[in-house]
């Protein structure tokens, strides 16, 4: 009786703002001129927003690549350091998440804009100013800066749990450093890796407040024609039909990444020896 009663405001949270969000939505996703139809899903289909799609999953896989190459030697090394390192290594990390996304993002106007700190910096070595805002190349700078906390905590984490006893008994067989890494680190770190990858991939592939902003709304991605058809065009229908394309996209990339993560530690588990 108390297990239901504490779980009460969480059920009725999850119900009023999830589960009520979600079936509205889904719901104008059907509705074409009053009636049922699957207008808004066919519209979606013409190349101009499958365009749009392709572009978004590009970047996004292009972002978690880099934070991914970024992320686990950063994991690494922050796994390896001595307890009362390791925590203010962490904290420095996890702080700029305490500071509110957009305001994360707007600091990087003053970056690189052309009269920016970059072109500065560059300037005291004689090299002209140049133009960082307004490329694809800024969008993806920004997305691996707001998302690389999302790779490198999950990988640490599995890091720091791993059975030390492993890699010594590795060592202690001949097995050289690449080696320990391929076989015991790499196959065990699997999960956080995964972890890790859903978690960027999952807001890049959806984001539309850095695109808005370093690239003047002018580089379209999905998370940009959905905040369009709810906000500019006023067309909640097939707005609501692109959300629900694009949670299932991310439903089913979870899924796999689930799947992966276990058919990845069931083989790992049996090559370790």
């Amino acid at each position: 009786m108390l297990k239901k009663l504490t779980s009460g405001p969480y059920m009725v949270w999850s119900l009023l703002f999830i589960i009520v969000p979600i079936v509205l939505v889904g719901t104008f996703s059907f509705v074409e001129d009053g009636s049922f139809s699957f207008a808004n899903y066919s519209r979606f289909l013409e190349p101009i927003y499958l365009k749009v799609l392709g572009r978004s999953v590009k970047i996004a896989i292009e972002a978690t690549i880099v934070c991914l190459f970024i992320g686990y030697p950063l994991a690494l090394i922050l796994a390896k350091m001595k307890s009362k390192y390791r925590t203010i290594a962490v904290m420095l990390l996890v702080v700029p998440m305490w500071m509110n996304f957009l305001l994360r993002t707007y600091a990087w106007l003053t970056i690189l804009n052309k009269n920016g700190v970059l072109n500065h910096i560059l300037g005291l070595f004689g090299v002209e100013p140049m133009s960082f805002l307004y490329t694809e190349g800024a969008v993806l700078v920004v997305m691996v800066y707001n998302f690389l906390p999302f790779m490198v905590l999950p990988i640490y984490t599995v890091l720091t749990k791993m059975d030390k006893s492993l890699v010594e008994a590795a060592e202690d067989l001949g097995a050289n450093k690449g080696q320990v890494f391929y076989k015991i680190t790499l196959p065990l770190s699997l999960s956080g890796v995964l972890s890790g990858i859903s978690m960027v991939f999952m807001p890049a592939v959806s984001t539309f407040v850095i695109s808005n902003l370093l690239y003047g709304g002018q580089y379209m991605l999905i998370g940009n024609l959905i905040e369009q058809q709810f906000l500019t065009v006023n067309n909640w229908q097939f707005g609501s039909a692109i959300s629900i394309l694009l949670m299932i996209m991310i439903l089913i990339s979870m899924a796999v990444m689930n799947k992966l993560g276990d058919d990845g530690i069931e083989q790992g588990g049996g090559n370790l020896w």
